[in-house]
């Protein structure tokens, strides 16, 4: 399942119990400790989607909303955008670089909204936090139990001047850049750095009009 993939799994984290904040308060988000932001964002986010009917039924515009306000602070999606390019990210300008940042989002914004709505009845075990104290790139590791069934939702962090910030996220054992990076790669080798843009735009606007599900997005093939 980065923002979208790290929205899901920080609102699937969020439905473990979180006894430091009491109902109808806002969550103050802790940047100091990686799992610690995880916790306390989540714990921000579950409560701002059981507020939100629009929210809950994957409207793209108030999910859009939320992200920016609870999620885009705490993630460093121009890392994530870059290690997916790889070394394409060197060949593309800056207004390149922006834009294609800018799509990849919401390319996961429309793929992922849905999940949104299925804020159940989930537990969460976090896992200790195996680092050094001196680590400036760690993974959160967490076990989010559904039904019964438990699969794993991983976060990786690295430690800025302003604190720690998420940027690639694990779930079921793919991660997110990793996986990107492949079709990213195999679109840029048909129709370079242009084609990728064009490519990603295209996507948002047939995910935006229903002109293709998000199951037939999130494989995202290469054009021909």
């Amino acid at each position: 399942m980065l923002f979208s993939l790290m929205f899901a799994g920080l609102v699937a984290f969020s439905t473990a119990p979180q006894a430091q904040t009491s109902p109808g308060t806002a969550a103050t988000i802790d940047a100091s400790a990686p799992d610690v932001l995880i916790r306390t964002m989540a714990d921000d986010i579950l409560r701002s989607v059981k507020a939100d009917p629009q929210v809950k039924a994957g409207n793209i515009h108030r999910i859009t909303q939320l992200v920016d306000e609870k999620l885009l602070p705490y993630a460093d999606f121009q890392r994530t955008t870059r290690l997916a390019l790889g070394r394409y990210w060197r060949q593309a300008t800056p207004a390149q670089q922006k834009e294609i940042s800018k799509q990849f989002e919401m390319l996961l914004i429309h793929t992922y909204a849905g999940a949104t709505a299925k804020v159940s009845d989930q537990t969460v075990d976090v896992k200790p936090l195996r680092a050094a104290a001196d680590a400036t790139d760690v993974v959160v590791r967490t076990e989010v139990t559904n039904q019964g069934r438990p699969y794993e939702v991983d976060y990786r962090l690295a430690k800025t001047p302003n604190g720690w910030r998420i940027y690639d996220v694990n779930v079921l054992g793919a991660w997110l850049i990793e996986a990107y990076r492949q079709q990213f790669a195999s679109v840029i080798a048909q129709q370079g750095i242009d084609g990728l843009l064009n490519f990603l735009t295209e996507r948002n606007r047939q995910l935006a009009t229903g002109a293709i599900s998000p199951a037939s997005a999130a494989a995202m093939p290469a054009p021909r």
